[in-house]
């Protein structure tokens, strides 16, 4: 059993010294914590029997902290505002609406992080929750609402909704292409192509191969090859500079439109794949309003990048 020098002290008291000895002050710390002040008094003159030691020097006029007093207040301090903290977080956390959402990496930096500002403008209290991997999320899993994937038509799961299908066109910056001009594909022979460097099955469809054999001489090779294994890495090398990269248009439209990135051989050979972009909805997923906007919110953008594709497709 805990003698009443050793059990825990109660966070009353504690919350009632420490604001009397911020303020040196009875009266003021009354006000402050909503209490009469001989309400304080009690609280503080029991604390002190209990510690065994005097935690004030009360004058007519004045307080004072004693050297107990000043050695608790060090340690009560921090302790409350962080306890404060705390409490504070729980608080607005309790009044915040998760989104969570599972995707891959290309897609989230590419795609979905440059728009999401505009749906967190539009929804302030909503907190998004972004699991970036190539595997599709387990349907019972509590924190996950939505998926945005990337397959075949067979293989989206029952309930998906089709955002835009793929389309795939040579790109390089337009540096590159003033130091060594491309017009015709057999000018790849003098550049560096920046290769998809993956096993998935979707990989034979994205690759430069699949491009030479549609539209290239036979047998032509280029300078040099990079292997990368992300979009959004290839994309990057060929903003530097360093290659020619095989572009999946939804992701480099906008790279494309603001003229960073440039097809050399405009919109007359580009190729397109069985593969498409999906919004995946859990067939158990929770029925939230944040969750419904989201879903919109993923719908006209993907109207949107669907609008601007068409607005670069041939005439």
């Amino acid at each position: 059993m805990n003698t009443p020098r050793h059990r825990p002290l109660a966070i009353g008291p504690l919350r009632a010294f420490e604001a009397v000895a911020r303020r040196l002050s009875f009266r003021a710390a009354a006000e402050e914590l909503h209490l009469t002040q001989p309400a304080i008094s009690r609280q503080i003159r029991g604390f002190e029997d209990e510690l065994g030691t005097a935690l004030f020097l009360r004058g007519t006029r004045h307080v004072e902290l004693t050297g107990a007093g000043v050695a608790l207040l060090r340690t009560v301090e921090p302790l409350l505002a962080q306890l404060d903290g705390t409490v504070r977080h729980i608080r607005v956390a309790q009044r915040r609406q998760p989104v969570g959402v599972t995707t891959f990496a290309s897609f989230a930096s590419m795609w979905l992080l440059p728009q999401l500002q505009g749906f967190q403008t539009a929804n302030p209290e909503s907190d998004i929750r972004i699991s970036a991997n190539d595997e599709f999320a387990e349907a019972d899993d509590p924190e996950v609402d939505l998926g945005l994937r990337y397959c075949r038509p067979e293989d989206a799961p029952p309930g998906s909704t089709q955002l835009f299908g793929e389309v795939l066109t040579p790109v390089a910056s337009p540096a590159l292409l003033a130091r060594l001009p491309v017009q015709t594909p057999a000018d790849l022979a003098h550049h560096t192509l920046l290769e998809e460097d993956d096993h998935k099955p979707s990989a034979e469809y994205v690759s430069w191969r699949r491009w030479l054999d549609q539209h290239s001489p036979a047998g032509l090779e280029p300078r040099g090859w990079i292997y990368l294994n992300f979009t959004y890495q290839r994309i990057q090398a060929a903003l530097a500079g360093q290659g020619v990269a095989l572009a999946r248009m939804a992701l480099a439209i906008e790279s494309i439109q603001r003229g960073d990135l440039v097809e050399p051989f405009g919109t007359s050979m580009r190729i397109v794949s069985p593969y498409a972009y999906w919004l995946v909805r859990w067939p158990v997923r929770r029925e939230r309003p944040v969750v419904a906007a989201f879903e919109r919110w993923i719908l006209a953008r993907a109207e949107a990048t669907r609008a601007a594709l068409a607005d670069q497709s041939p005439a």
